[in-house]
């Protein structure tokens, strides 16, 4: 491709209204424009990556097995009514009707579509393992677009639905994707983590994130740096931090406390660490009997995990923080001064692993201005209803695994496989016919990456104060001639074609830039855009029988003969 030919469009400052590095950059570069909030013109030169993107991502696809399809944008409500998501999804699912007042939807995911198809085509058990695929535009109406095309309304995701026999079938088919999910990410060029990871609103019982690392990513991910083990920190898992309940050394004793509702400011007060305070959390769950009040109590120092709370038996199905009023009424105190003794009607006490070995510890008295100290379980204390998992991890918790500690650092999320089960194959009555002649419901997986998200998340991992730095693999041109005086000086021209010719005829995707820009111009272009390799011909450098060379991540450039430049360009293509 010759510059002159192709539309490359640069900014010196990003719009003012671009939040984060990825989304200035690939305004600055050309890569989008933006039409409306969350909603952007791909360009040609951000088309390429996209296109790059999808080109690993079939191959590795095809490779495992998977079969590619294509499925609507304009998606019928009658198949999502079926699965109650018309409803559920909320404000984010975009409902629009057509001229007879039928309702349809613009597709987020094709869950519902998908095992359409299957209960169509899908017969026997003789046609499983099935796995289709496609590459499509989806939209999510945010709240609040923001970050570029990290968190756009509009965007292309490949999404692909696997259905099996069985359980154990079905288990199969996850690790195949997870395994095509890691090779299509080393493909990428990318730092990234796959993390266990909360199933979400998509549901399903086993899941795992692709996090491309980096400091501005909006997930925080727990791992352990000397294992194999990772989590998103909304699912990682907080081991007891007191390994056994020691045995009670202090009496229980009603302490005054005044003004202290906080187990830091308690703490203070009685100059005690702040590990040794018990903090309540009063939750409510809506039943037809009424509200279901649940105590969950986690150590001072620790926070409450909303997600893990939410998997709690008798909780699964949704729960609220108690009303001030619930609150007084069943512990006859305002907040502040709560915790889990003398309460005036009985309430479902949850403790977190660690509060359940805790001994002589400090907690609310359930009046104000007072907390009870040398407090014991089975002494002071019945046992509680529950122990339970229900914190967040900290920096330096031990691992799960026993094997370190745990560390934090950010990611952001540009891949999802879930194992489904039977939830959306129930609900649309998809089965097919076993072995024996019986219907049986499909087992179903669903794997999603975010093809446009990718580049966002690229950007974000690989950039400088001079712009992008593409990964070889899906830069929108591998390599970039930049001849000095190409419009005038007749020896750089005759090189630069030369060169040209002999990278193009050997497969590589190099761009001549012909455009007879000044150097300072044509360098700044292209560091911005983020092409992973330079040559760079000049007048005096040609006399000498050299050219330059400079990969986008080194500091200088590397003077190379004529003669050997095209083998020298191949030689760090190929490293």
């Amino acid at each position: 491709m010759r510059a002159s030919r192709f539309h490359i469009s640069t900014l010196k400052e990003a719009p003012a209204d671009a939040d984060i590095v990825s989304q200035k950059l690939m305004l600055r570069g050309g890569l989008i424009k933006k039409l409306a909030g969350g909603i952007y013109n791909y360009m040609p030169m951000g088309l390429r990556i996209i296109r790059k993107v999808e080109t690993i991502i079939r191959e590795e696809m095809n490779r495992a097995g998977a079969i590619e399809l294509l499925m609507p944008v304009v998606q019928p409500a009658e198949v999502w009514q079926e699965t109650g998501r018309f409803d559920k999804m909320g404000p984010e699912l975009l409902r629009v009707k057509d001229r007879h007042g039928r309702d349809f939807i613009i597709q987020p995911t094709s869950e519902e579509v998908v095992t359409d198809i299957a209960r169509q085509e899908i017969k026997s058990y003789r046609q499983l393992p099935k796995n289709f695929y496609h590459i499509q535009t989806k939209f999510r109406d945010e709240r609040r677009p923001r970050f570029g095309v990290m968190r756009g309304r509009e965007f292309t995701m490949k999404d692909a639905y696997s259905f099996d026999r069985t359980v154990e079938d079905a288990g199969k088919s996850y690790e195949a994707m997870y395994a095509a999910y890691c090779k299509i990410f080393d493909r990428l060029g990318l730092t990234y983590r796959a993390v266990a990871a909360d199933t979400g609103a998509i549901g399903g019982d086993k899941s795992h994130e692709f996090q491309v690392i980096a400091d501005t990513g909006e997930d925080a991910i727990a791992y352990c740096p000397t294992s194999d083990y990772a989590a998103n920190i909304e699912l990682a898992e907080a081991v007891a931090l007191v390994a056994a309940r020691a045995a009670a050394a202090q009496a229980m004793q009603k302490t005054p406390t005044p003004g202290k509702s906080t187990c830091e400011d308690v703490a203070a007060l009685l100059g005690i660490p702040l590990e040794r305070t018990v903090k309540s959390l009063v939750l409510a769950t809506d039943t037809d009997k009424g509200a279901v009040i649940h105590l969950l109590l986690v150590r001072g120092d620790h926070d409450l995990n909303e997600v893990k709370a939410g998997k709690i038996e008798g909780m699964k199905d949704g729960w609220r923080f108690a009303t001030e009023a619930e609150i007084v009424e069943h512990f006859g105190c305002k907040p502040g001064y709560l915790g889990p003794s003398g309460m005036n009607k009985p309430v479902r006490v949850i403790a977190d692993r660690t509060v359940a070995n805790m001994s002589d510890f400090v907690c609310g008295a359930n009046e104000v201005d007072f907390h009870f100290t040398g407090v014991n379980w089975g002494r002071d204390l019945p046992e509680p209803d529950l122990v339970a998992d229900i914190r967040n991890i900290r920096e330096g918790d031990p691992s799960p695994d026993g094997k370190g500690v745990l560390a934090i650092q950010r990611g952001i999320e540009v891949g999802h496989v879930f194992y489904l089960g039977t939830k959306y194959s129930k609900a649309m009555n998809a089965t097919f016919l076993d072995e024996t002649g019986k219907p049986a419901l499909m087992e179903m997986g669903c794997y999603g990456i975010g093809v446009t998200r990718i580049l966002g998340a690229a950007i974000e991992q690989n950039h400088d104060e001079k712009g992008m730095i593409w990964p070889a693999s899906i830069a929108p041109f591998a390599v970039v001639i930049c001849p000095v005086g190409y419009d005038r000086i007749e020896a750089v021209k005759a090189e630069a074609d030369r060169l040209y010719a002999e990278l193009q005829a050997a497969g590589i995707d190099v761009l001549l830039d012909d455009r007879g820009e000044r150097p300072g111009v044509m360098f700044a272009d292209w560091e911005l855009i983020g092409v992973p390799h330079r040559v760079t011909i000049g007048e005096r450098g040609l006399k000498e029988g050299k050219v330059e060379y400079q990969a986008r991540r080194d500091a200088a450039a590397t003077p190379v003969a004529v003669g050997d430049i095209a083998a020298h360009v191949k030689a760090a293509l190929a490293a």
